[in-house]
């Protein structure tokens, strides 16, 4: 099930955003110490709590009343963007993440955006391919010099 995340539960979604990451940060190299500002690393129940209560959504992914998964949006003209849809490992491809992208881009839609955007790694060709499935478009990179990766930026229109 799908549901807001409460204020309450930062701390549970830090440490799942955190966890769902960390396999992606192997795979690619990322470390805390060649790129502390990474989600897997950076994330903290108090920088969440501080963007709840900015108003960004935050929604979980909640199985046997434990978040295994995550995603937040946030609104801004008519546009939104989509930061940290995740899922723990050990329920990858079991079809939540699939749940989660299509609830966002429910979400999305009626509160009227005309696009929906997010960035990924750029070398993860993977996670690429499987957000243009959904029709993202890739649109370009850049470059940080705070990340040992490019980042890649994709949007959809709505």
């Amino acid at each position: 099930m799908i549901r807001k995340a409460d204020l309450s539960e930062m701390q549970i979604c830090s440490d799942v955003i955190k966890e769902s990451f960390l396999p992606v940060a192997f795979k690619f190299n990322i470390t805390k110490e060649n790129a502390p500002k990474y989600v897997a690393f950076s994330v903290t129940p108090e920088k969440l709590k501080e963007q709840y209560l900015n108003g960004r959504e935050m929604y979980a992914y909640v199985l046997d009343e434990q978040i295994i998964g995550y995603f937040s949006l946030e609104f801004s003209d008519n546009c939104c963007e989509l930061n940290n849809l995740c899922v723990l490992s050990e329920y990858s491809h079991n079809g939540i993440g699939r749940e989660l992208l299509n609830f966002a881009i429910h979400r999305a839609f009626e509160k009227k955006s005309d696009k929906l955007t997010l960035s990924i790694v750029e070398e993860n060709t993977e996670l690429k391919e499987w957000y243009s499935s959904f029709g993202f478009i890739h649109t370009h990179t850049k470059k940080y010099d705070f990340f040992p990766f490019t980042c890649g930026y994709m949007e959809l229109k709505l």
